[in-house]
């Protein structure tokens, strides 16, 4: 593993040395150091179920902001981080734009996003009115505030309720999953009784076929989680106390070497094996609410923020649970929240300002509640996105579970963050699909530690 591609890295090494002159009729002069509080701001974000609310937002604060225009664009996620940096590297990236806990690093250790806290001691918000640790994690590593929170989720079940019960398995067993690396607890019996090849024979039955099977009990998910597993492993690791790094945020020692780790990936590995999910060409390419519609796969784990998604599938009951309870006697689930952040060389910092601090109001994050897409970060609010969500007709308790009991546990925020996920990703590929041990991931770990000693 002594060579990889690291687009990401090289892409931002390059705003270093990008010749900005040649490129500044893209944005207009800065008046006033940049701090401008009128005209136009440009506004970037990635989901598309997000947008009708956030576009209300603008119109809201457009009407009592009227020297103030607020241009937003919608980028999918496969394109939004890729055409960030080069808008970045163009000096043309928009005033303000959706960020994610596994990428500002790398923005603000080459000051490309403003930091916020001279601008919150000024103005506000009350850092008390969101959810508790959201906040947290757009502190930065030099300890600056990068980002507002806008929203929080977590990770669950969702699983064919039709199934579960043709199955024998009732919601209350469901509710309380057991899981372990070393058999799999409950969570794997669900799993292979879930299971069901061609002829019609589940997988804890005699006769089982795991190389003719049409139903599998967990979908495998075509993204292998790279270094941070957020929906695919994590919430397993999670419940045996391990943790990525030597720090909740910013750490710079990863533990991808810890039995622990490699215990949990051997075991999902296992489910493989035994004919539960689906080798690692087949989940390729497929989606995991798909998989489900489809009645390929029974039961996925995946994030909160895709819970409208599952709740608009046609022609199937579906069904939330929580994540499996570990040996330790309680359930984890990773959680993030994105913030909104200002681009330092934007010309119009302080209509930018002006707008991310009503994208973090009560004003606009009820109108995101209303909307029954995602949990805002204020507090307030959180309790009316969750019943506007269950009137899709799935449930978000589940997911957010962790929360309320405190075992959820931070994105894992780190500098090099996508030279770790490049590293992580060939290595977790190689590991479930069969060609390399679990105890590779030792060398993939020392690789990923060394970019943190590196000059």
């Amino acid at each position: 593993m002594d060579t990889r591609t690291r687009p990401l890295a090289a892409f931002l090494a390059a705003l270093a040395v990008a010749a900005v002159p040649a490129c500044t009729s893209e944005r207009p002069p800065a008046e006033s150091g940049g701090w401008g509080d009128t005209g136009e701001v440009t506004y970037w974000m990635w989901d598309s179920s997000q947008l009708p609310g956030y576009q209300q937002c603008a119109a809201d604060f457009e009407a009592r902001n009227p020297d103030i225009d607020i241009a937003i664009e919608q980028v999918r996620w496969d394109d939004y981080w890729g055409r960030l940096l080069t808008a970045f590297v163009a000096n043309s990236a928009p005033d303000v734009f959706v960020d994610h806990t596994s990428k500002y690093g790398d923005y603000t250790s080459r000051g490309l996003i403003e930091p916020l806290d001279d601008l919150i001691a000024r103005d506000g918000p009350d850092m008390s009115q969101f959810v508790e640790g959201t906040g947290d994690l757009w502190i930065g590593d030099d300890g600056k505030r990068y980002g507002l929170p806008k929203d929080f989720d977590a990770v669950g079940i969702f699983y064919n309720a039709r199934m579960a019960r043709d199955a024998g398995v009732t919601p209350e067993q469901m509710q309380n999953l057991t899981w372990n690396p070393q058999d799999g607890g409950t969570f794997e019996d669900l799993l292979a009784r879930l299971t069901v090849d061609r002829n019609g024979v589940r997988g804890d039955e005699p006769g089982f076929d795991k190389n003719a099977v049409a139903t599998y009990g967990l979908g495998m998910p075509p993204n292998l989680g790279a270094g941070s597993g957020q929906t695919q492993w994590s919430m397993f690791t999670g419940s045996l106390g391990w943790s990525h790094t030597d720090r909740p945020l910013w750490g710079t020692r990863f533990n991808y070497d810890d039995p622990r780790f490699q215990d949990t990936i051997r075991w999902w590995r296992s489910l493989i094996e035994k004919g539960y999910t689906p080798p690692l060409e087949l989940a390729v390419g497929g989606q995991l609410s798909q998989l489900l519609q489809a009645g390929r796969a029974a039961l996925v784990t995946d994030g909160s923020w895709n819970i409208s998604t599952y709740a608009s599938l046609g022609g199937i009951e579906l069904a939330t649970a929580p994540t499996p309870i570990g040996p330790r006697g309680s359930r984890s689930s990773m959680t993030n929240s994105l913030a909104d952040s200002i681009a330092s060389a934007s010309p119009n910092k302080g209509a930018a300002w002006k707008w991310v601090r009503y994208l973090a109001s009560p004003d606009c994050q009820s109108v995101v509640a209303h909307a029954g897409v995602v949990v805002p970060a204020v507090a307030s609010v959180v309790s009316t996105a969750e019943a506007a969500i269950g009137e899709h007709g799935l449930d978000i308790t589940p997911f957010t579970r962790n929360l309320r009991e405190g075992t959820a546990f931070p994105y894992p925020a780190t500098q090099h963050a996508a030279d770790v996920d490049s590293i992580m990703k060939t290595a977790m590929e190689r590991v479930m699909a069969g060609s390399a041990d679990v105890s590779s991931l030792t060398a993939a770990n020392e690789e990923v530690n060394a970019l943190f000693t590196q000059g």
